[in-house]
């Protein structure tokens, strides 16, 4: 199979709310922040071409869906749906994905299912050939939400994908869609039902999603202030990453905006560190 690190529409947001309780004298080390206290961040998306004979897109990034005023409150940096470029140059088109696996359905995962922001116009699903797997927990919630977090989720967006009659609802390790070809994690700390997949087995890859959502957050104790149950996170992200270091799984990741993978090391310390830092992927043959 081969992988593609897969560029959507950037973002810039509050630093502080990125690293929770972390000080910023200590996280404005590892990303600098601009005039306003943001930091970039990226919101990418792993494409996997002959994923046992399927394209596959894990995420879709937070697209182009939003109106000029939310855009700009969200840190959204490009008005044009970025992610369609991206596929392009990886020589696909949104119409020629088989799957889109979705690790959970916050607006800044799940928005490049749409398509771009029209004056009157409604929301509107791309991918019109592709299934679409979502965990069971997760569904709910995205359904359901809490008042804490209800601004993070596209409340059409359910709805549309229930309706388009390609939604999967995934329970346990594997989905109907995919078999054996991916194996999913589940994380509760920053949503319920949050969905980690992996490829490849020992040896492969996993989309890490926002359990750890660039390298200063494989640090365990560093969460982000949107993480639902940080000290939940923490135990779980300390379980994963152990599991991980030992099959010599390599970690993706959506939101570091300078590296797309990286493998996984502790240091002299007993720290989980990465290393063999990969910005970004072209056509890797795995």
């Amino acid at each position: 199979m081969q992988l593609w690190s897969i560029a959507g529409n950037s973002q810039k947001l509050d630093g502080g709310a990125m690293f929770g309780n972390a000080p910023k004298a200590l996280w404005s080390r590892w990303i600098e922040p601009d005039e306003y206290n943001r930091i970039p961040l990226a919101c990418r998306c792993l494409l996997v071409r002959d994923l046992d004979g399927r394209t596959v897109l894990f995420e879709t990034g937070i697209g182009a869906f939003f109106e000029p005023r939310y855009r700009e409150r969200y840190g959204v940096v490009e008005d044009r749906h970025v992610l369609l470029d991206s596929l392009e140059k990886a020589g696909v088109s949104h119409q020629d994905i088989d799957v889109v696996v979705l690790s959970h359905l916050h607006f800044d995962h799940a928005g490049g299912l749409l398509e771009s922001w029209s004056e009157g116009k409604p929301p509107a699903l791309l991918f019109p050939n592709a299934r679409f797997l979502v965990g069971a927990t997760h569904w709910e919630r995205a359904r359901h939400p809490h008042p804490r977090d209800r601004a993070s989720f596209i409340a059409e967006l359910p709805g549309l994908l229930a309706e388009s009659g390609r939604l999967e609802i995934v329970e346990g390790e594997h989905s109907r869609t995919l078999g054996d070809a991916v194996r999913f994690h589940y994380s509760q700390g920053h949503t319920p039902g949050l969905m980690l997949s992996e490829i490849g087995g020992d040896g492969g890859v996993v989309f890490c999603a926002d359990l750890i959502p660039g390298r200063p957050w494989v640090h365990v104790p560093i969460t982000m202030g949107y993480d639902r149950y940080p000290e939940c996170l923490i135990d779980e992200k300390q379980a994963l990453l152990e599991d991980f270091l030992a099959r010599n799984v390599s970690l993706y990741f959506t939101h570091d905006h300078g590296c797309a993978m990286a493998s996984l090391e502790r240091d002299a310390r007993g720290r989980f560190v990465t290393t063999r830092e990969c910005a970004q992927l072209v056509g890797r043959v795995w």
